[in-house]
């Protein structure tokens, strides 16, 4: 296996006190992410809020952070990541957020420090784009959104 990438980060003042992001078991993939605000943020249902978490990621070239939902806030809840997967690019150096939605029928209240999604590191392919006349031919075609069945 190679070595793991290193992720620097920094706590912005709002963060102080929360834990770093976290693997809750050995074989888990993402780590979870928590909620820096202040105070309790309520998320109505069908209501959605970009929520901080104080961190500031410095992401080695060819490798991006994804922010993805915590299954368990999703099955009990209906709160989950709206734009999932939300990609952190390895050139940015603003706060890491997560947009959450509420698609439950209750409010849900987000606490300080209450895990809130989980990001997962993958590495990262770039491609060269480029206009052509005519693309190749294939089995499916220009077959799309549910051509291949149900």
């Amino acid at each position: 296996m190679s070595a793991l990438p290193r992720i620097g980060i920094r706590r912005l003042p709002h963060a102080e006190g929360l834990d770093l992001p976290a693997y809750q078991s050995a074989g888990a993939a993402g780590a979870d992410i928590r909620a820096a605000v202040h105070e309790p943020l309520v998320l109505a249902p069908l209501a959605r809020a970009l929520v901080p978490t104080g961190l500031v990621m410095d992401i080695p070239e060819g490798w991006e952070v994804q922010v993805r939902p915590r299954s368990g806030l999703a099955a009990r809840h209906g709160v989950t990541v709206l734009n999932s997967p939300g990609t952190v690019d390895s050139d940015y150096r603003g706060e890491v957020m997560a947009i959450l939605v509420n698609f439950g029928s209750e409010p849900f209240t987000v606490a300080r420090g209450e895990r809130i999604a989980q990001i997962v590191v993958a590495p990262v392919s770039q491609a060269l784009f480029q206009a052509v006349d005519e693309v190749s031919a294939s089995e499916r075609g220009a077959g799309g959104f549910g051509s291949t069945g149900r």
